[in-house]
């Protein structure tokens, strides 16, 4: 089996180094960076499947990063940081990232949690790739399931993952309703916990990107 390979973006060594360790334990690729500039050079000549994201560095924080790498790439993004208030989740989740670990972290949990969004986002791309080349077409919104493409108009539109599988969930089942949770256990495959913001911020990402007449609210049920 082909190895994960991580990337792991943090000014501070000692954390750099711990989540080496853990992850080559692990029998993955580890390649690590001070900064976002280091990051983005990374990725210009290597393929990751997951990066580990420190948001405050110095030169070019975490967040701008993050930015910077959602033009370019959908691999899963886990930021780090000793920020953890709501409002400052909601906007790693609004920018890009896909899951959003507080410091101080126990090794352990941040690793399942890597684990858990590698096995997500492989088990999404090898599902899309199994499919016949299928296009959804909704007035001028193109969606082409099997090359994982989003067009609007003749402007590719990037989406993450879990936005693109939105997206396509809803449109594959045009009319239907769906609620949060159903969205969400559809989506991520797991049970749904009702404070969870996830969903809403990852439609408000979509709608932001295709606009807002593709995806209806229906007040009090969910959306279609």
């Amino acid at each position: 089996m082909e190895k994960s390979t991580i990337l792991v973006v943090d000014d501070d060594k000692d954390i750099r180094d711990m989540i080496n360790i853990y992850l080559v334990n692990q029998d993955m690729n580890v390649h690590t960076a001070a900064n976002g500039i280091e990051a983005l050079d990374i990725l210009e000549n290597t393929k990751v499947d997951l990066i580990v994201l420190d948001v405050m560095m110095p030169k070019m924080d975490g967040m701008k990063a993050c930015m910077k790498i959602r033009e370019k790439l959908n691999v899963p993004i886990i930021i780090l940081s000793a920020k953890i208030d709501d409002a400052d989740k909601i906007l790693g989740l609004t920018i890009g990232a896909d899951d959003y670990v507080g410091k101080p972290f126990n090794p352990l949990e941040l690793l399942a949690r890597i684990k858990s969004q590698l096995r997500r986002y492989k088990q999404l791309n090898n599902n899309f790739k199994a499919l016949q080349e299928e296009v959804i077409q909704i007035d001028e919104l193109s969606i082409n399931i099997s090359t994982h493409e989003v067009f609007l108009k003749d402007k590719q539109i990037k989406l993450t993952p879990y936005e693109f599988k939105i997206l396509v969930l809803l449109a594959q089942n045009r009319g239907k309703v769906f609620s949060i949770a159903s969205i969400y256990e559809n989506v991520w495959e797991e049970d749904y916990v009702a404070s969870d913001r996830t969903v809403t911020v990852h439609i408000r990402r979509i709608r932001e990107k295709i606009g807002r007449d593709y995806i209806k609210t229906v007040w009090g049920v969910g959306y279609k």
